[in-house]
């Protein structure tokens, strides 16, 4: 099985590790069972956030009596000193432990450095020397904050959306990792769920030695199908490179990756589904997302007062108003029958 380490901190952990953002719509019931299931394959990497709703609480019952054995990232969003330590502390009680293996920044809108007024670089430095945390992180969304954080020396990981529909620029960020022995952590490595193929996604992203992807997986099957690949590893060769290079023109250009970092909508809009609807009904079974319940919530966009908040919090730059726009003609138009999926 092949294995990564994660630059200065010495962190080495088996190609295949557990993103638990998708745990948070699980029962604790099943969420344990499928972290244990994980852990009994060889997975020793696990990363969650103080926002992915109750993910650190059933992480922490997964595995709290195998502490010694796994490395635990998890994150914070707060913008103040305070929220950083009111979210660290309760990050350690949710996960049962006394210390995190990596905290990381999670998609600051700037790369937080000693001296800039936050003080969230210091209360990282001191929650450090209290052993609360063990190594400093940082994840982003945006090309600039990432290029900066691997710059500045200050972080020993980056987490970066990485997977084979990368651009050129993402390509360097990985290699700017490498040549500073920082760690890179890939998310989205299934584009939020635009990637319907594990194998090719898991091919292309085993190209790359330095970097550790973090699987969101919600279901048993889904796991057992990546555990599969740890002794039958697949390759980037023949049908594996078409379909990548298929997917790359289809998905090339302004399309939404599904980050969630526009929402919460005014009017209620559930935009980081809704803005990549035509996607979607084409890249998977399409009944589920004709259902009643789903042609209620894209009639939402109808209500779309063009306020901006969700493009202004778009990392990709995108005119997320026109895109909703454009997802919904589609849709109404496969859902009258007029346009096929």
């Amino acid at each position: 099985m092949k294995t990564v380490t994660l630059g200065t901190t010495g962190i080495t952990s088996p190609k295949n590790a557990l993103g638990c953002l998708p745990l948070q719509r699980d029962s604790k019931e099943d969420a344990v069972a499928l972290i244990r299931r994980a852990y009994d394959a060889g997975f020793t990497f696990y990363d969650t956030a103080r926002v992915y709703s109750d993910s650190e609480e059933k992480v922490g019952e997964a595995l709290h009596a195998l502490r010694k054995n796994v490395t635990i990232a998890t994150k914070t969003m707060s913008t103040t000193v305070e929220g950083f330590w009111k979210d660290l502390q309760t990050s350690l009680e949710k996960l049962q432990t006394d210390y995190i293996d990596i905290y990381q920044f999670h998609n600051p809108a700037f790369c937080p450095k000693p001296g800039d007024g936050s003080g969230l670089y210091e209360a990282m430095l001191e929650a450090k020397a209290q052993g609360k945390i063990r190594h400093i992180g940082i994840t982003n969304h945006r090309l600039n904050v990432a290029r900066e954080a691997i710059e500045s020396g200050l972080y020993e990981t980056l987490q970066f959306p990485f997977c084979y529909l990368a651009t050129e620029k993402d390509l360097e960020l990985v290699d700017m990792c490498k040549k500073k022995n920082m760690g890179f952590i890939a998310m989205k490595a299934l584009s939020g769920g635009l990637i319907t193929n594990a194998a090719a996604a898991y091919a292309f992203l085993n190209q790359y030695d330095n970097v550790l992807p973090i699987w969101g997986i919600q279901r048993m099957s889904e796991l057992e199908e990546f555990i599969g690949f740890q002794k039958n590893p697949p390759a980037m060769s023949g049908d594996i490179e078409a379909l990548v290079q298929k997917d790359r023109k289809e998905l090339s250009g302004s399309f939404c990756r599904g980050c969630g970092y526009c929402m919460p909508c005014p009017q209620g809009i559930e935009i980081n589904n809704c803005a990549r609807m035509s996607l979607m009904l084409r890249r998977a079974p399409s009944a589920s997302w004709l259902s009643e319940a789903w042609q209620k919530k894209m009639k939402l966009i109808e209500k779309c007062t063009h306020c901006n908040k969700c493009a202004s919090h778009c990392p990709y730059g995108l005119d997320t108003p026109n895109l909703l726009a454009e997802n919904y003609a589609d849709y109404k138009e496969v859902v009258a029958g007029r346009r096929a999926v």
